[in-house]
Protein backbone atom coordinates (compact mmCIF):
# COMPACT_ATOMS: atom_id res chain seq x y z
CA UNK A 1 0.00 0.00 0.00
CA UNK A 2 1.42 3.11 -0.74
CA UNK A 3 2.28 5.70 1.86
CA UNK A 4 0.27 8.49 0.63
CA UNK A 5 -3.06 6.43 0.31
CA UNK A 6 -2.13 5.10 4.20
CA UNK A 7 -1.66 8.74 5.29
CA UNK A 8 -5.31 9.91 3.65
CA UNK A 9 -6.88 6.98 5.58
CA UNK A 10 -5.39 7.83 9.07
CA UNK A 11 -6.13 11.42 8.20
CA UNK A 12 -9.78 10.87 8.02
CA UNK A 13 -9.68 8.16 11.08
CA UNK A 14 -7.92 10.61 13.40
CA UNK A 15 -10.63 13.37 12.53
CA UNK A 16 -13.28 11.36 13.25
CA UNK A 17 -12.23 9.82 16.71
CA UNK A 18 -11.38 13.23 18.28
CA UNK A 19 -15.00 14.26 16.97
CA UNK A 20 -13.69 16.83 15.00
CA UNK A 21 -16.43 19.21 13.37
CA UNK A 22 -16.00 21.90 11.18
CA UNK A 23 -18.71 24.05 9.83
CA UNK A 24 -21.74 22.47 11.05
CA UNK A 25 -23.78 24.65 8.39
CA UNK A 26 -22.40 24.90 4.65
CA UNK A 27 -21.33 28.68 4.90
CA UNK A 28 -19.55 31.38 3.30
CA UNK A 29 -19.07 34.71 4.18
CA UNK A 30 -19.25 36.08 0.89
CA UNK A 31 -22.26 35.32 -1.03
CA UNK A 32 -22.96 36.54 -4.42
CA UNK A 33 -25.50 39.32 -4.17
CA UNK A 34 -28.91 38.76 -5.76
CA UNK A 35 -32.35 40.19 -5.85
CA UNK A 36 -33.80 41.32 -3.09
CA UNK A 37 -36.38 38.06 -2.72
CA UNK A 38 -34.82 34.94 -2.75
CA UNK A 39 -36.13 32.79 -5.53
CA UNK A 40 -36.16 28.66 -5.31
CA UNK A 41 -33.30 27.31 -6.80
CA UNK A 42 -30.27 27.88 -8.91
CA UNK A 43 -32.63 27.18 -12.26
CA UNK A 44 -34.57 30.29 -11.25
CA UNK A 45 -31.14 32.06 -10.84
CA UNK A 46 -29.97 31.03 -14.41
CA UNK A 47 -33.19 32.13 -15.66
CA UNK A 48 -33.07 35.14 -14.42
CA UNK A 49 -29.85 36.24 -15.89
CA UNK A 50 -27.11 35.24 -13.13
CA UNK A 51 -24.35 33.65 -14.93
CA UNK A 52 -21.60 32.89 -12.28
CA UNK A 53 -20.34 29.94 -10.50
CA UNK A 54 -20.48 30.66 -6.78
CA UNK A 55 -22.37 31.22 -3.55
CA UNK A 56 -26.27 32.59 -3.71
CA UNK A 57 -28.93 32.81 -1.33
CA UNK A 58 -32.27 31.01 -2.09
CA UNK A 59 -36.16 30.09 -0.68
CA UNK A 60 -37.63 27.37 -2.57
CA UNK A 61 -40.43 26.92 -0.40
CA UNK A 62 -41.23 30.45 1.78
CA UNK A 63 -40.24 28.24 4.81
CA UNK A 64 -36.44 30.29 5.15
CA UNK A 65 -33.79 31.58 3.16
CA UNK A 66 -30.10 29.87 2.95
CA UNK A 67 -26.81 29.93 1.28
CA UNK A 68 -26.39 27.30 -1.89
CA UNK A 69 -23.44 26.45 -4.39
CA UNK A 70 -24.96 27.31 -7.91
CA UNK A 71 -22.44 25.62 -11.07
CA UNK A 72 -23.72 27.91 -13.81
CA UNK A 73 -21.45 26.78 -16.65
CA UNK A 74 -21.47 22.42 -16.71
CA UNK A 75 -24.28 20.96 -19.12
CA UNK A 76 -26.46 24.46 -19.67
CA UNK A 77 -26.07 25.73 -15.83
CA UNK A 78 -28.71 25.85 -13.36
CA UNK A 79 -27.39 23.38 -10.98
CA UNK A 80 -27.88 23.89 -7.47
CA UNK A 81 -25.00 21.59 -5.54
CA UNK A 82 -25.95 19.96 -2.29
CA UNK A 83 -22.36 17.42 -2.35
CA UNK A 84 -18.59 18.42 -3.04
CA UNK A 85 -15.59 16.65 -2.02
CA UNK A 86 -11.99 16.93 -3.62
CA UNK A 87 -9.49 16.44 -0.94
CA UNK A 88 -9.18 15.37 2.85
CA UNK A 89 -9.97 18.83 4.70
CA UNK A 90 -13.48 18.07 5.77
CA UNK A 91 -14.15 14.91 7.74
CA UNK A 92 -17.23 13.35 5.75
CA UNK A 93 -17.84 9.92 8.51
CA UNK A 94 -20.26 12.10 10.30
CA UNK A 95 -23.61 11.68 12.51
CA UNK A 96 -27.11 12.23 11.68
CA UNK A 97 -27.49 15.64 12.82
CA UNK A 98 -24.55 16.89 10.70
CA UNK A 99 -26.10 15.27 7.48
CA UNK A 100 -29.56 16.14 8.36
CA UNK A 101 -28.30 19.66 8.27
CA UNK A 102 -25.38 19.83 6.57
CA UNK A 103 -21.64 20.67 7.22
CA UNK A 104 -18.52 22.42 5.58
CA UNK A 105 -17.46 25.18 3.24
CA UNK A 106 -19.55 26.27 -0.03
CA UNK A 107 -16.45 26.94 -1.61
CA UNK A 108 -14.99 23.68 -0.81
CA UNK A 109 -16.11 20.33 0.45
CA UNK A 110 -19.89 20.30 1.85
CA UNK A 111 -22.66 18.47 2.10
CA UNK A 112 -25.98 20.71 2.24
CA UNK A 113 -27.88 18.97 4.30
CA UNK A 114 -30.76 16.58 3.72
CA UNK A 115 -33.54 18.76 5.27
CA UNK A 116 -32.56 21.13 2.54
CA UNK A 117 -32.41 18.34 -0.16
CA UNK A 118 -35.61 17.76 0.87
CA UNK A 119 -37.12 21.40 0.26
CA UNK A 120 -35.40 21.57 -3.03
CA UNK A 121 -36.84 18.71 -4.09
CA UNK A 122 -40.71 18.10 -2.57
CA UNK A 123 -42.42 20.18 -5.54
CA UNK A 124 -41.63 20.26 -9.04
CA UNK A 125 -39.70 17.16 -11.03
CA UNK A 126 -35.85 17.55 -11.02
CA UNK A 127 -32.93 16.27 -12.28
CA UNK A 128 -30.33 15.25 -10.42
CA UNK A 129 -26.50 15.11 -12.21
CA UNK A 130 -23.56 13.63 -10.67
CA UNK A 131 -20.13 14.40 -11.72
CA UNK A 132 -16.52 12.22 -11.04
CA UNK A 133 -12.88 12.90 -11.52
CA UNK A 134 -10.33 9.94 -10.71
CA UNK A 135 -7.06 10.59 -9.89
CA UNK A 136 -5.87 10.04 -13.75
CA UNK A 137 -7.67 13.22 -13.91
CA UNK A 138 -10.58 11.35 -16.28
CA UNK A 139 -14.30 12.95 -15.49
CA UNK A 140 -17.27 11.02 -16.10
CA UNK A 141 -21.09 11.75 -15.12
CA UNK A 142 -24.44 10.06 -14.17
CA UNK A 143 -27.80 12.27 -14.22
CA UNK A 144 -31.10 10.78 -13.19
CA UNK A 145 -34.14 11.81 -15.42
CA UNK A 146 -36.19 12.39 -11.73
CA UNK A 147 -34.31 12.76 -8.33
CA UNK A 148 -36.49 13.35 -4.52
CA UNK A 149 -35.31 13.21 -1.12
CA UNK A 150 -38.09 12.36 1.61
CA UNK A 151 -38.52 14.24 4.31
CA UNK A 152 -37.13 13.27 7.93
CA UNK A 153 -39.93 11.19 8.78
CA UNK A 154 -39.63 8.85 6.05
CA UNK A 155 -35.62 8.63 6.53
CA UNK A 156 -34.99 10.76 3.72
CA UNK A 157 -35.57 8.36 1.30
CA UNK A 158 -34.09 7.75 -2.29
CA UNK A 159 -36.25 8.49 -5.50
CA UNK A 160 -34.39 8.19 -8.44
CA UNK A 161 -35.89 8.30 -12.03
CA UNK A 162 -34.06 6.78 -15.13
CA UNK A 163 -30.38 6.92 -15.96
CA UNK A 164 -28.50 8.69 -18.01
CA UNK A 165 -24.47 9.42 -18.75
CA UNK A 166 -20.96 7.86 -19.27
CA UNK A 167 -20.00 7.17 -15.75
CA UNK A 168 -22.02 3.99 -15.47
CA UNK A 169 -25.29 3.71 -13.11
CA UNK A 170 -24.21 2.96 -9.94
CA UNK A 171 -26.98 4.65 -7.61
CA UNK A 172 -30.29 2.57 -9.17
CA UNK A 173 -28.87 0.09 -6.53
CA UNK A 174 -29.57 2.69 -3.57
CA UNK A 175 -32.94 3.93 -5.02
CA UNK A 176 -36.28 3.74 -2.73
CA UNK A 177 -33.43 3.09 0.52
CA UNK A 178 -33.42 5.30 3.36
CA UNK A 179 -30.29 7.54 4.66
CA UNK A 180 -27.96 5.59 6.54
CA UNK A 181 -25.42 7.09 8.88
CA UNK A 182 -23.02 5.32 11.44
CA UNK A 183 -25.63 6.30 14.59
CA UNK A 184 -28.76 5.46 12.63
CA UNK A 185 -29.38 2.34 10.62
CA UNK A 186 -31.38 2.28 7.94
CA UNK A 187 -30.05 -0.51 5.44
CA UNK A 188 -31.01 -3.99 5.02
CA UNK A 189 -27.59 -5.34 5.83
CA UNK A 190 -26.98 -7.42 8.66
CA UNK A 191 -24.42 -4.91 10.12
CA UNK A 192 -24.79 -0.96 9.85
CA UNK A 193 -23.06 -0.29 6.30
CA UNK A 194 -21.85 3.64 7.51
CA UNK A 195 -19.90 2.03 10.33
CA UNK A 196 -18.54 -1.00 8.26
CA UNK A 197 -18.07 1.36 4.73
CA UNK A 198 -16.92 4.70 6.95
CA UNK A 199 -19.17 6.94 5.28
CA UNK A 200 -23.05 8.14 4.97
CA UNK A 201 -25.42 6.85 2.26
CA UNK A 202 -28.73 5.37 1.26
CA UNK A 203 -27.02 1.96 1.79
CA UNK A 204 -28.54 -0.69 1.02
CA UNK A 205 -26.42 -4.20 1.10
CA UNK A 206 -23.82 -2.04 1.36
CA UNK A 207 -23.39 -0.29 -1.96
CA UNK A 208 -22.60 0.53 -5.41
CA UNK A 209 -21.63 3.90 -4.72
CA UNK A 210 -20.29 5.92 -1.31
CA UNK A 211 -19.42 9.38 -2.56
CA UNK A 212 -19.40 10.61 1.53
CA UNK A 213 -16.56 7.63 1.80
CA UNK A 214 -13.14 7.95 3.01
CA UNK A 215 -11.07 10.30 0.85
CA UNK A 216 -8.20 7.31 -0.03
CA UNK A 217 -6.45 8.56 -3.19
CA UNK A 218 -6.84 6.26 -5.41
CA UNK A 219 -6.87 3.22 -3.26
CA UNK A 220 -9.57 0.37 -3.76
CA UNK A 221 -11.28 0.50 -0.85
CA UNK A 222 -15.52 -0.21 -0.20
CA UNK A 223 -14.36 2.66 2.46
CA UNK A 224 -13.62 5.26 -0.24
CA UNK A 225 -15.47 7.44 -2.26
CA UNK A 226 -16.64 5.16 -5.24
CA UNK A 227 -19.15 4.79 -7.92
CA UNK A 228 -18.86 1.05 -9.41
CA UNK A 229 -19.91 1.19 -12.74
CA UNK A 230 -17.99 3.63 -14.08
CA UNK A 231 -14.54 1.55 -14.09
CA UNK A 232 -15.95 -1.46 -12.53
CA UNK A 233 -13.78 -1.13 -9.13
CA UNK A 234 -14.13 0.42 -5.99
CA UNK A 235 -11.26 3.16 -6.26
CA UNK A 236 -11.58 6.29 -4.60
CA UNK A 237 -12.53 9.41 -6.66
CA UNK A 238 -10.45 12.67 -6.80
CA UNK A 239 -13.15 14.73 -7.01
CA UNK A 240 -16.97 14.36 -6.85
CA UNK A 241 -20.28 16.88 -6.65
CA UNK A 242 -23.90 16.01 -6.80
CA UNK A 243 -26.09 18.86 -7.83
CA UNK A 244 -29.89 18.73 -9.12
CA UNK A 245 -31.70 21.08 -11.49
CA UNK A 246 -35.69 21.68 -12.65
CA UNK A 247 -36.84 19.23 -15.03
CA UNK A 248 -37.75 20.66 -18.38
CA UNK A 249 -34.74 24.06 -17.64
Amino acid sequence: MQVLEVLWENIEQVRHKSGERKDVQPTTSKPISTTSKPVANCSSLYKSGERKDGVYIINPDDLGSFQVRCDMQTDGGGWTVFQRKQDASVNFYRGWQDYKNGFGDLNGNFWLGLDKIHRLTKSGQNVLRVDLMDWTNDTAYAKYGSFSVAPESDGYRLNLGNFLGNAGDSLTYHNGMNFTTYDRDNDQDGGNCAAICQGAWWYKHCHHSNLNGLYLAGKISAKGMNWLHWKNDRKSMKKTEMKLRTAGF
